[in-house]
């Protein structure tokens, strides 16, 4: 029987081993993936105020103030949307980070 090196067939058994242990997937991020590009472009002109009364009766200043009320509750909406969004979007970002950074075998099996 021919001689057959053995430590050389030991190596070439184990290297689709290896090289499934030594790798993993790139981590990589989108340029427009950011959590601000999640916001409505039109928050960024803010929120316009009421409009000031012609007349000089209380009535149309109490109607004003209502209005320029109604005007703050919407500001404040999309403060607590926009917290909102970016909380979420953290969240992904750090889900999908945690979730490539777990074992080979982990990421085939869910």
């Amino acid at each position: 029987m021919p001689k057959v090196p053995m430590f050389g067939s030991i190596l070439l058994c184990a290297m689709p081993a290896l090289a499934a242990c030594a790798g993993g997937p790139p981590i990589v991020t989108l340029s427009g993936a950011g959590c601000a590009a999640l916001l409505p472009v039109e928050w960024r002109a803010g929120v316009a105020p009421a409009p000031l009364p012609d007349g000089v009766t209380v009535g149309d200043w109490v109607a004003f103030a209502d209005a320029q009320t109604g005007k703050l509750d919407d500001a404040n909406g999309r403060t607590r949307d926009a917290i909102g969004i970016v909380e979420r979007c953290e969240a992904r970002d750090a889900a999908a980070v945690k979730q490539a950074r777990r074992g080979w075998l982990r990421r085939l099996v869910g």
